[in-house]
């Protein structure tokens, strides 16, 4: 028969996994709450330990969502793909450095992003090619109007 933990020692476990977790990587509140529970530590518990620490500024969702959405930008995602990836992670609002982003700037990520992945060739006649382009766009989270505007970017001829 497996042996009980009591309060005591569930509330040093959740204590300790938790801080081990934040010591690596921040995470959001709905993210450390999930591998609490597949520790099988009890649910008030859980919430108790994330109570405090939010309390002690170790755990902070604006924090987490900060991070991970800048380091999303810096691996070519688009804002559609990041808002989507933080709401899974329990993060309702986006960041500022998303928010704060101009459309523009949005489509000039798009335009550099194609031209690293397929180069900045003129593909406006070549309906295959720009739809598949369009497809790697939209699914790096690139609005329709991002991905209009890196189609129709062609790189100037070096000459």
């Amino acid at each position: 028969m497996p042996k009980q933990e009591n309060t005591g020692d569930q509330q040093y476990k959740a204590r300790s996994v938790a801080l081990r977790l934040l010591a690596r990587r921040e995470h959001s509140r709905v993210e450390l709450g999930l591998k609490l529970r597949q520790r099988q530590i009890e649910g008030d518990i859980i919430e108790q330990v994330l109570d405090e620490y939010e309390a002690e500024g170790w755990l902070d969702d604006r924090r987490f969502a900060d991070v991970y959405a800048r380091q999303r930008m810096d691996l070519g995602y688009g804002p559609i793909r990041i808002d989507a990836e933080l709401q899974q992670r329990g993060v309702s609002s986006l960041p500022d450095c998303v928010s704060d982003m101009a459309d523009h700037e949005w489509a000039e990520q798009a335009v550099r992003l194609r031209c690293k992945r397929f180069g900045g060739t003129d593909i406006r006649d070549d309906w295959d090619e720009k739809a598949r382009q369009a497809r790697y766009l939209t699914r790096r989270g690139f609005s329709a109007a991002h991905v209009e505007r890196a189609l129709d970017y062609v790189e100037p001829e070096e000459g």
